[in-house]
């Protein structure tokens, strides 16, 4: 039967056009066509999850019973009481299927039977649901809202993850002509850049480039640390493979979600060009990072100031970013390469912040121009590359690979 990864060839955005074309047809003369939506969405979800990948898609299932019984059961409760414990079990409750997943490869090689594409943004969905729940920010919903939200199949593999509210608001509602005309132009123009990103750049740089520059560098391992010319090529060479291949999937998935009306955040916004590390998080992988600073490090800083654990209020954003990027780091995988490049962009803020705390103490003797702010940029840049560099597990092939 028939498999279709979402935007890993051009076939695939045939089979979009085709049918989303009544779609757009439709919101263009102001009308939502809820059932056939649905009826598209589950077809490539199913399309996903065929031959193969059949398992996952039983996963899937499993899975959103899971959190269905999880969310709702705790809006239910949420209704007349407010108790901590009980939102903090609802958390963990809901995070469990993605610890299992993320902590098998520690105990098997045999990947989690609970495990499917995915499963890390639909957690981010579902919990981000709860902690709404808890603040009141969310007062209720449907199942058909929660599943609609979930499992929107555009960003269902890797995001952007969009809020409950903003997207239920655009869901069931229908752009005017004229917005829709705007949204159909940017989501083409983000489709056609998207081809730009992945399928041309991207190629270039993880498929023709990186295995040659990776069996350069690993002919050096020899040398002190492996370090070599060939090895700093690397760094380059995967940065800029990882931003055009994760922003042209953005790109896609955004594009697509304009094309149903659906305003999908965007991911990226120059991150290359950000002045210090904070303002790269503003701008690399946006909709991850915003979610880990609403819902770990500010309620981190809460809980903290709450209950006065941490008096001195730089102490305790330090210890709130140790936290956030250290939680990023294991999300990303339980291997040493993804904990230190956790702790490094945690390392990193917390020294751009003392930075710049010293420059607004000293701001007459340090000057601020076009040439200071090159610079800044040019040392960012070097910087989230080396993070990069961590973040590939390359080091690990280099320094524990086979032949050593």
């Amino acid at each position: 039967m028939i498999n279709l990864q979402p935007y890993t060839n051009p076939l695939y955005f045939a089979y979009l056009f085709v049918a989303f074309l009544p779609i757009m047809i439709a919101l263009s003369h102001g009308v939502r066509l809820h059932r056939y939506e649905t009826v598209v969405g589950l077809g490539f979800i199913i399309l996903m999850f065929t031959g193969a990948k059949w398992h996952e898609g039983v996963a899937l299932l499993v899975y959103l019973v899971i959190e269905w019984l999880v969310v709702t059961g705790y809006r239910r409760y949420r209704r007349a009481h407010n108790h901590t414990w009980v939102f903090v079990v609802a958390v963990l409750a809901a995070i469990a299927p993605l610890v299992i997943v993320k902590l098998t490869p520690l105990f098997s090689k045999t990947p989690s039977l609970v495990g499917f594409l995915g499963i890390s943004y639909l957690t981010f969905k579902a919990v981000q649901m709860v902690m709404e729940l808890r603040d009141g920010t969310i007062k209720s919903f449907t199942t058909w809202q929660f599943l609609r939200f979930l499992i929107f199949f555009p960003t269902i593999s890797s995001g952007p993850i969009d809020r409950f509210r903003r997207f239920t608001k655009d869901a069931e509602s229908v752009p005017s002509r004229a917005a829709y005309g705007d949204m159909v132009a940017k989501g083409v123009h983000n489709i056609f850049l998207g081809f730009l990103y992945k399928f041309i750049l991207g190629y270039f740089f993880g498929t023709v480039m990186l295995p040659q520059v990776a069996r350069i560098a690993l002919h050096h391992h020899g040398a002190f640390l492996g370090l070599s010319w060939a090895l700093v090529v690397y760094m380059y060479v995967y940065s800029m493979y990882l931003f055009f291949d994760f922003a042209g999937y953005s790109l896609f998935a955004v594009g697509t979600s304009y094309l149903l009306g659906i305003q999908t955040p965007v991911n990226f916004n120059k991150p290359f060009a950000s002045p210090n590390i904070k303002e790269f998080w503003n701008r690399w992988h946006m909709s991850l990072s915003f979610w880990f600073r609403d819902f770990v490090f500010m309620r981190v800083t809460f809980f903290m100031m709450k209950h006065k654990l941490v008096k001195n209020r730089i102490h305790l954003s330090q210890i709130a970013y140790l936290i956030n990027f250290l939680v990023m780091g294991f999300w990303h995988g339980v291997t040493w390469y993804y904990i230190v490049y956790g702790l490094f962009h945690a390392g990193a803020i917390i020294l751009n912040d003392s930075w710049l705390r010293f420059k607004k103490k000293h701001r007459q003797q340090l000057p601020h121009n076009r040439w200071t702010q090159a610079l800044a940029v040019v040392i960012t840049f070097n910087v989230v590359c080396f993070s990069f560099l961590i973040f590939s597990g390359f080091l690990n092939q280099l320094w524990f690979g086979p032949f050593r």
